[in-house]
């Protein structure tokens, strides 16, 4: 066994350490990059579903295009699962003696529980009665403020849209009607993605919401 597969050995050794420490709510990938299309050679944790043969990541091929052997540690960028789960996610790059980067270490944590309970406690320590500054986003695009909009409705509501029920995706979709988000070119398109349902429930909702309060969606 060569130094590198040695080294390969090692790292499974601290992923499954890490995920066991920290528990059910974290991943630790081992990635050998001498085999991007088939990178992932331990998995410790199942918040990604991956397994053993899967590719590299976007993130990581694109470090390792534009910076080769100098690529620097990613650490704690926000990354969110298919099923939309929020997760705090680190890339570690590993060198062999020659100073060669050939596997990386990765580690996600899921955080949208914690989110949750952040926005919870936000609201309970809340003083009421100050006057409350205008929020406003100095977007350089339509897309911008669409999704500050959304990410103002999310923090009003208090969870995650990966956790939310019917009842909380209509409240969030009443919000974003009361902002005016719905003016926006293309923003049902971005909210039917942030909640994982298709854009005619977004219509469905709003129907719902504005015939509630005796208008009615052309």
């Amino acid at each position: 066994m060569d130094t590198k597969e040695i080294l390969l050995e090692n790292l499974k050794a601290i992923a499954r350490g890490l995920a066991e420490t920290y528990g059910r709510n974290s991943e630790v990938v081992v990635h050998d990059l001498r085999d991007l299309e088939h990178s992932v050679v331990y998995v410790a944790g199942n918040l990604t579903k991956r397994e053993p043969g899967m590719p590299i990541t976007d993130l990581v091929v694109k470090a390792l295009r534009q910076e080769g052997n100098s690529a620097q540690d990613i650490i704690g960028y926000k990354t969110v699962t298919k099923n939309g789960r929020v997760m705090k996610s680190s890339t570690i790059f590993i060198r062999d003696d020659k100073g060669e980067i050939f596997a990386s270490l990765c580690l996600n944590y899921d955080l949208t529980e914690m989110l949750n309970f952040k926005a919870i406690l936000e609201d309970f320590s809340q003083i009421r009665g100050a006057n409350d500054e205008k929020q406003e986003t100095f977007a350089t695009t339509v897309q911008e403020t669409i999704e500050s909009l959304v990410s103002q409705a999310v923090e009003i509501l208090g969870k995650q849209p990966a956790t939310m029920s019917t009842d909380d995706k209509v409240r969030l979709v009443g919000i974003l009607e009361n902002k005016g988000a719905f003016l926006i070119k293309g923003a049902v398109d971005y909210v039917a993605a942030v909640l994982g349902v298709s854009k005619f429930t977004i219509y469905n909702y709003l129907n719902k919401l504005r015939s509630t309060n005796g208008l009615n969606l052309i």
